[in-house]
């Protein structure tokens, strides 16, 4: 039978597990810190100009800037490398698997700024959501390329040394399908 790039045995379960935990723990903080209402005394007018925000960051200076363009790209970066974790696949398209972790995070990102609107004191801000998924994207491209050769080079030197002692069963025949003989329809 075909594993179709997974990662096989305990060790893949153990991956899928954990990333599927630490990935749920993330969502919930996530939720946590951008769901509360806050008690402010004025509340920003909504930002829905790509890139207003960002510029207006920047206006400011890069000392001053650092701070709220790292939380915006830090706050769903996680999301880059705990996606592919607990899908737990290695002979993946690593393009179709940056595009499908960026438009999570995007889809994420655009579901909190939907809920933010019901929430006190907090705005929608569209360069939130462009800082998030370019966070996704930066996290999987730093770790999981890296991450998913190196656990291919293991799983080959296990199947390189491991394939010696193991025989490989195929798919065995189980016999004939047995048929039912055909009935006459009663008059």
């Amino acid at each position: 039978m075909q594993r179709q790039g997974s990662i096989g045995g305990s060790a893949a379960i153990r991956i899928r597990v954990t990333g599927g935990v630490l990935l749920v723990a993330h969502l919930a903080l996530v939720a946590w810190l951008t769901l509360r209402p806050l008690d402010v005394p004025w509340v920003m007018p909504p930002n829905l100009r790509p890139l207003a925000g960002i510029r207006a960051d920047l206006a400011l200076g890069w000392p001053r800037a650092v701070r709220p363009l790292g939380e915006g790209l830090a706050l769903l970066a996680p999301l880059g490398i705990l996606l592919p974790m607990a899908h737990g696949r290695l002979a993946v398209s690593p393009l179709a698997s940056l595009l499908r972790s960026a438009a999570t995070g995007a889809l994420l990102s655009l579901g909190i700024a939907l809920l933010q609107t019901g929430v006190p004191g907090r705005v929608v801000d569209i360069d939130s959501l462009l800082l998030n998924t370019l966070g996704v994207m930066v996290a999987h491209l730093a770790v999981v390329p890296a991450a998913r050769a190196r656990l291919r080079r293991l799983e080959a030197a296990e199947d390189g040394t491991a394939g010696q002692s193991l025989t490989v069963h195929g798919e065995l025949s189980q016999g004939r399908t047995p048929t039912i003989p055909r009935v006459g329809i009663a008059p």
